[in-house]
C-alpha cells in the first residue's frame, strides 16, 4: 500500500531524488526549452506536491499546478531509480489524477520533451490517457516540447 506525503520537500530522500531530477532535465534540455521547476518554484502556492512511498522506500514525486479552477499542470513527475520498469510510473500519474479530480479539475496538461530521452515518459502518458495538444498556458511553440492534455471525467 502505497503513502503520499504532501509538501514534504525537506525530506533528505524527496530533497535527493528533486536534485537528481533537475540536474538529468536540465543536462538533456536546451535551455531555452527547459521548463522544470526548481525546489522554490514548487513551493509556489499554486502548485501541490506529493511524495509516494512504498513502506519507508521514496517511490516516486509528482506535482499539480493550478492553471485555473478547472484547469491543472503535471510538473516533475519522478520515479525513484531502484522503482523504475515495474509500473511505478503510471502509480504516480494515477495519484495526481485521482488527487486533481478531488479538487473538481476537469482537465489535465503537461509538457515534456520531444527528445529520444522523452520517449518512455511520452509513452506512459498516452497510455494514461493524454494526448498530443497545441501549447497551453504560457507555452509556445517549440520543436523541442511535446504538449499533452486529458479531460477528466469527475464522476
Amino acid at each position: 500500500m502505497l503513502k503520499s506525503i504532501e509538501d514534504n520537500f525537506d525530506d533528505p530522500e524527496v530533497h535527493s531524488l528533486l536534485i537528481k531530477h533537475f540536474i538529468e532535465l536540465r543536462s538533456v534540455s536546451p535551455e531555452d526549452s527547459c521548463h522544470v521547476l526548481d525546489i522554490d518554484g514548487l513551493k509556489n502556492p499554486s502548485i501541490k506536491f506529493w511524495s509516494l512511498w512504498d513502506g519507508n522506500h521514496l517511490m516516486g514525486i509528482g506535482a499539480l499546478k493550478f492553471l485555473d479552477k478547472e484547469h491543472g499542470e503535471f510538473k516533475s513527475i519522478r520515479v525513484n531509480d531502484k522503482f523504475r520498469g515495474k509500473g511505478n510510473g503510471l502509480k504516480v500519474i494515477n495519484h495526481l489524477i485521482n488527487e486533481a479530480k478531488k479538487i473538481n479539475i476537469k482537465r489535465l496538461s503537461l509538457e515534456t520533451g520531444a527528445g529520444d530521452f522523452f520517449l518512455a515518459a511520452r509513452k506512459l502518458f498516452n497510455k494514461s490517457g493524454f494526448e498530443t495538444c497545441k501549447p497551453f498556458s504560457h507555452y509556445r511553440n517549440n520543436i523541442n516540447s511535446v504538449y499533452m492534455t486529458m479531460l477528466i471525467n469527475n464522476k
